[in-house]
């Protein structure tokens, strides 16, 4: 009779876990992400992805950065799609010089003390960079900075009236980490007209309309495609990484099954390539994220 009372408890207590366990795995997921193109069209596709292995999913877009990671660590978010250099330099005030590895590991690390874990990264890197129009770039022979620094310098020399011009964010232009030390970096040599400061969206149609020679971009911008412009190597390896990856609370892993393995299939995919061509669709031939989110999804045979 004792025999039977402890196996019915022990069955009961298994019933009972198991039904703790779905209930936490069945728990919404909350997911910020931030306030551009890009961002609202990784909400989408995860929201998409994941649906599809069996979690809720609530969005939560245009998400400030510190807001976003502040909500993180005091467990009022779940998860989030961030970049490395972000948390570098952002989160951790680390200015060193470091490869895509070392900068995902650097974060990966500091972040497991605090309860958060980074999982695979995303091949996409969304770094600075400078670009030209593709037909002055190879007008000029011109496919990386080093060689635009050259032909700046040579103008300069010929024909001072006629010097260069280059389009910043406002930002840049005054960051610690911006403008000098790329000067220094490059040894570039710029007169104060050279530098053209203007909104950070603006600086493409600059580029594309001829206001400037060359500006600052975002590498993954759907307008680095949509006004086919060159964008040129950083040869000294200036900026750091940005490689997006999906960032969990560790908690939140261990209450949701099966969610590590889910997201770890997603980020692979997105690459540099395929996620510039979705922020054009989205930013160039006025699509929604949902639905550019959807159709890269369905190309990849996973919904």
């Amino acid at each position: 009779m004792l025999t039977r009372w402890i196996k019915k408890s022990a069955l009961t207590l298994i019933a009972t876990l198991a039904l703790s366990q779905t209930a936490q795995a069945a728990t919404p997921l909350v997911m910020a992400t931030k306030s551009f193109t890009e961002q609202h069209i990784l909400s989408a596709m995860t929201v998409l992805w994941l649906q599809k292995k069996g979690f809720e999913v609530i969005p939560k877009r245009n998400i400030a950065t510190t807001i976003g990671r502040n909500a993180l660590l005091n467990k009022q978010l779940d998860m989030t799609w961030e970049y490395t250099g972000t948390s570098l330099i952002i989160f951790n005030h680390i200015n060193q010089p470091m490869s895509s590895e070392q900068a995902y590991d650097t974060v990966k690390k500091l972040d497991a003390k605090l309860g958060l874990v980074w999982l695979k990264p995303a091949p996409m890197n969304n770094t600075y960079a400078f670009a030209m129009t593709r037909q002055r770039a190879e007008k000029e022979g011109i496919t990386t900075m080093s060689q635009l620094v050259a032909k700046i310098e040579q103008v300069r020399q010929r024909d001072p009236d006629h010097n260069w011009r280059l389009g910043l964010d406002l930002e840049f232009s005054g960051r610690s980490d911006g403008m000098k030390p790329l000067q220094k970096t490059y040894n570039l040599t710029l007169d104060r007209p050279q530098i053209r400061q203007m909104d950070p969206g603006l600086v493409y149609n600059a580029i594309r309309d001829g206001f400037v020679d060359a500006g600052l971009i975002y590498t993954t911008d759907g307008r680095v495609k949509g006004f086919d412009l060159k964008v040129l190597e950083d040869d000294k390896h200036f900026f750091p990484s940005y490689n997006v990856t999906p960032v969990v609370r560790k908690d939140v892993l261990e209450s949701h099954p099966g969610l590590e393995a889910a997201l770890n299939q997603l980020s692979p995919l997105i690459t540099d390539e395929s996620i510039t061509e979705m922020n054009k669709r989205v930013d160039i031939d006025h699509q929604s994220p949902e639905q550019v989110a959807r159709d890269f999804l369905k190309s990849k045979n996973m919904l």
